[in-house]
């Protein structure tokens, strides 16, 4: 029998504060289903754009890619030029292409990193005023991360849709 959503399985070891958990369980479950949607498939179908949706390749790299950028902010922190111009590389295969492997490996460790940040974010730092972007639009910490697990959570599901239609036309 499957397991039940992360969300249905309690707490998860280190998030203390419970403002916080709804992040952490968002993240986990997202890795568990992009994980379950592009394993296998191949190179050809991981980089397919079908109807001109973002191709699965790009959510793959785009979920950790954006995590790490909105908690960058909730850090207080502007982006680095090197994570502009990644941002900018999302959609390119590369030469050779990524394979859903290796994708997969980077989008868990990029979670990963993000269950540390939460794990240390104290409750009483949460409605600390951020700002972001070169426009310094105003925000807080836990806007932030609460954005970082919508917004992975937005991709999840368009890489399962994705990947059934590509997977379906192979």
């Amino acid at each position: 029998m499957a397991q039940p959503d992360a969300w249905l399985r309690g707490p998860i070891e280190g998030v203390e504060s419970p403002y916080l958990m709804p992040v952490a369980h968002a993240l986990v479950q997202a890795v568990e289903d992009v994980e379950g949607a592009a394993a296998g498939l191949t190179t050809e179908q991981l980089w397919a754009r079908p109807g001109g949706a973002a191709a699965v390749g790009f959510h793959l790299r785009h979920i950790p890619g954006v995590v790490e950028r909105l908690l960058t902010y909730a850090r207080g922190e502007q982006l680095s030029p090197e994570q502009l111009a990644a941002s900018q590389r999302e959609g390119e295969p590369g030469e050779p292409p990524e394979t859903a492997e290796a994708l997969l490996a980077k989008l868990r460790a990029g979670i990963d990193r993000a269950m540390e940040q939460i794990k240390a974010t104290p409750t009483e730092a949460l409605l600390e005023p951020r700002e972001v972007g070169r426009k310094r639009i105003p925000s807080n910490v836990l806007g932030l991360l609460f954005h970082a697990a919508e917004h992975a959570q937005r991709h999840t599901g368009q890489t399962v849709a994705t990947a059934k239609v590509v997977r379906a036309k192979g």
